[in-house]
């Protein structure tokens, strides 16, 4: 007899009698490097989940039947399941059997699509990896050190887990040229303090990260808008900028952009790095996607070292309570100026959570991490297609979109509707510094939890795409 799962709603369903050859099509192959195995069980439930394999109100198996489906023990069943119910996956009815549970997500506050942050890796319990982190931490190192005042820039074993964090992008950097610094914002604060005067302007393309233009109107300097085309900022317009305007930086984030995911080729980097130094102008190359993309061309910062700052921070692709990012400048002097800029602005980065990010890339779990998380963006961008199949283009791993909106619908209007839906996703004109924004939202794929989540968020999402917006106006009777 089939195993059915999806079963009529009855207080009292039948018992089901699995055909061990007939596995349900929810139940996947175990991957050996995919965690513990109750773990995996748990990831499948969820998965079926999303793709709409089990709805809410199905019944599985009884354990043991189940077990043997999955060609485990009892005892990681029942572990399985304690882990679905912890993510609100299933719900046990005591002798009825256990359910598929309804998403309570529904009835809690927003969810949230505005927050870019790497998703939590399936399949690795980061909760674990943390302890032993800094168990490990706390076992080699000094207390008394942990705990004080430090100079800025990491320690020595500091500086040498960001050249190794840094080797895939710019390969063999001597560790005495890196900055540890307490994030990426820090260090681009820092930047503009230290190589650029007041009432300077900083080029940078139409679309970018809102944090840098706060910190330029902080600092008392400005943003210059740089024209782009299909392969991002055009080299004319830089070149014309420099030549009539007071260009002292040039700020890009060019693998993966943000908000638009836009990579920009080899051969525009090599036409920017060529302008910049003609005009003598330093490029700024914030770079936190880079390890998230496949096949992302060379950083400008290997294509033009001494005319290049590279920043890459560990928020986007580890996580953002780290903290930390790894700053490379041309030259000894110039790292000098940063480090002044920072000790000025934040005085030193964490040694706690600055020694957790050596140790994680020391001891691999940062390269486990950053593989699950590479895993974990690509089915959640798998699961945006899904529902948002006309927007495009799609990163292979990225953790956010750029969703071009109908016309019946503005940006800001769109984030409004779906603020009132119990939806967040950020409007175009946070990133944008200009009389008209394009119309799309950046929707950001890694601050909900589960997958489950996840795929019914982008569902409501997409429904509300598809109604055009009540009109305001009432008519006159």
């Amino acid at each position: 007899m089939r195993l059915v799962l999806r079963t009529t709603k009855s207080l009292h369903p039948a018992p089901l009698h699995p055909n061990l050859e007939d596995k349900p099509g929810w139940i996947g192959a175990f991957a050996a490097a995919g965690g513990p195995r109750y773990i995996q069980i748990a990831g499948f439930l969820e998965r079926a989940m999303a793709d709409g394999v089990l709805a809410p109100g199905d019944r599985l198996p009884p354990q043991r039947e189940l077990a043997a489906l999955l060609g485990v023990d009892l005892t990681t069943v029942t572990r399985a399941l304690a882990e679905a119910r912890r993510r609100g996956l299933v719900e046990p009815r005591g002798s009825l059997g256990t359910f598929i549970a309804a998403p309570a997500f529904e009835l809690a506050q927003a969810v949230d699509l505005s927050m870019n942050v790497p998703p939590p890796p399936e399949g690795i319990d980061f909760a674990d990896v943390l302890r032993r982190g800094l168990a490990q931490v706390t076992l080699r190192a000094d207390a008394n050190l942990l705990m004080t005042y430090q100079l800025g820039g990491g320690t020595m074993p500091d500086r040498a887990a960001g050249a190794q964090w840094l080797a895939p992008m710019l390969g063999d950097v001597p560790h005495d040229r890196v900055i540890a610094s307490p994030g990426a914002q820090s260090a681009l604060a820092a930047l503009m303090l230290c190589r650029t005067t007041p009432g300077a302007a900083i080029a940078a393309e139409p679309l970018i990260y809102p944090g840098v233009r706060g910190a330029a109107a902080e600092l008392g300097r400005h943003v210059v808008t740089i024209a782009t085309d299909d392969d991002g900022m055009r080299p004319d317009a830089l070149d014309a900028a420099c030549r009539t305007g007071n260009i002292q930086l040039i700020y890009l984030n060019p693998t993966l952009q943000n908000p638009t995911t836009h990579t920009m080729p080899e051969a525009r980097r090599h036409e920017i790095a060529r302008v910049a130094r003609q005009h003598g102008v330093l490029i700024a190359e914030d770079d936190p996607y880079w390890l998230l993309t496949p096949d992302a061309p060379p950083p400008l910062a290997a294509i033009a070292p001494a005319q290049t700052v590279y920043i890459a921070t560990l928020a986007k692709c580890l996580s953002p309570g780290l903290r930390t990012a790894y700053v490379v400048a041309p030259d000894r002097e110039l790292q000098e100026s940063i480090l002044a800029a920072l000790r000025a602005i934040t005085l030193m980065a964490s040694p706690i959570a600055t020694a957790l990010a050596t140790q994680w890339i020391r001891d691999g779990s940062a390269a486990d991490l950053l593989a699950g998380i590479r895993a974990e963006a690509a089915a959640r961008q798998q699961i945006a297609r899904q529902w948002l199949a006309a927007s495009g283009p799609f990163a292979p791993s990225g953790i956010h979109v750029w969703h071009p909106l109908p016309s019946y619908w503005s940006s800001a209007g769109f984030s409004r509707a779906a603020q009132d839906e119990s939806l967040r996703v950020t409007a175009s004109d946070v990133f944008y510094d200009g009389a008209t924004p394009p119309n799309a939202i950046r929707i950001s794929l890694g601050g909900v939890a589960e997958r489950t989540q996840l795929s019914m968020a982008l569902k409501k999402l997409s429904g509300l795409l598809a109604r055009k917006p009540p009109n305001a106006s009432m008519p006159v009777i």
